[in-house]
């Protein structure tokens, strides 16, 4: 969902992920549950996870998903903390390919296009 759409800029290798610049973070504690978890990383692209919160400084998570996640506290408690509590505040989201900007405020991503971009 969250990639370029701007017209013409079709590599998706540059359209996604887009990357983050200028972010102010918050955290927020919740209560961790593991199921969710297990479910939410059937569902996520790996790469784009782990190189959007390695740019962002985050729980360093691993290259690839460990072969037994279900039983990996350690790596469940950084996959939790990156997906469930962290919130990005302010800032924008940029297209590697074509360079459009996204901005971000009060946590809410503008994905909207000028009619020209559509």
């Amino acid at each position: 969902m969250l990639q370029c759409h701007v017209k013409g800029c079709n590599d998706p290798s540059l359209s996604f992920p887009l990357q983050l610049k200028d972010v102010e973070l918050e955290q927020v504690e919740t209560e961790q549950n593991d199921d969710l978890l297990a479910n939410l990383l059937q569902k996520i692209d790996w790469n784009a996870l782990q190189m959007t919160a390695t740019e962002l400084g985050l729980a360093s998570l691993p290259e690839t998903i460990p072969d037994d996640p279900d039983s990996d506290e350690a790596f469940m408690i950084k996959l939790h903390e990156v997906l469930m509590e962290m919130n990005i505040t302010q800032g924008k989201m940029e297209c590697r390919g074509c360079g459009h900007v996204y901005p971000i405020k009060d946590g809410i991503p503008n994905m909207l296009l000028a009619e020209h971009e559509i």
